[in-house]
């Protein structure tokens, strides 16, 4: 898988159309190629492809398509980030510990503005690919399709890793605020209690009626007759 990059915009068309001609030359075997950019909203958009039937009409078709809908997409946002490289140190078992994701190193090559070429071929040595993009001034980005696939089979798994701790987050930030809020409620209502308490009279006991008021006057009236 290539991910080619140039200094000028329309370098990155001429590029295609040379791997056409090194594919009808038998010098290289073109599965499918596509020139793409990021818009502002950091979608990546397919400008123009080539490939066989299976890319017909459909900008993701096959493993080319898969990739870009994958660093186009919310798993874009995931891999070009720092847990880009965490997914490459959770599957790179085998390689340099210190060596980053491929999909992040091929998702922050495809910047906003600037017209990248990605390209899944087949060739029996790099230096004719290489070539002929330096003639165009293309910087070339060579990875094993089956690093790629790797990543992108594990990508999903690591995107729904980050949506639960996400999840779990929201729920324990909710609950601390309701918990918070019911603390407030609660110390509010103590000190109503308390000023209320603080306002009764002290040291008297309970009033005796009016009626028993007037028993106590005709018993005493009574007594002193």
């Amino acid at each position: 898988m290539l991910t080619v990059t140039f200094e000028k915009n329309e370098q990155a068309y001429q590029a295609m159309t040379k791997l056409n001609e090194l594919d009808a030359q038998n010098q290289i075997k073109l599965r499918a190629a596509a020139v793409v950019t990021r818009d502002a909203a950091g979608r990546v958009q397919v400008k123009d492809k080539v490939g066989g039937p299976e890319y017909s009409g459909a900008a993701t078709g096959g493993m080319l398509g898969l990739l870009i809908g994958i660093i186009g997409g919310p798993l874009g946002m995931l891999v070009g980030g720092a847990s880009g490289l965490l997914l490459g140190g959770a599957i790179d078992l085998e390689e340099d510990e210190n060596e980053g994701s491929v999909l992040a190193e091929i998702s922050t090559r495809v910047r906003t503005g600037s017209d990248v070429l990605l390209a899944e071929l087949e060739e029996q040595t790099p230096e004719v690919v290489d070539l002929a993009m330096n003639n165009m001034s293309g910087t070339v980005l060579r990875r094993t399709l089956a690093s790629v696939e790797t990543e992108m089979a594990y990508a999903q798994e690591v995107h729904q890793q980050a949506q639960s701790t996400a999840r779990r987050k929201l729920h324990e930030e909710r609950k601390k605020a309701h918990d918070e809020n019911v603390k407030a409620k609660l110390a509010g209502l103590k000190a109503k209690l308390a000023k209320h308490s603080s306002h009764e009279p002290v040291g008297q006991g309970p009033q005796p009626s009016t009626s028993a008021k007037n028993s106590q006057e005709r018993a005493k009236v009574g007594s002193q007759a």
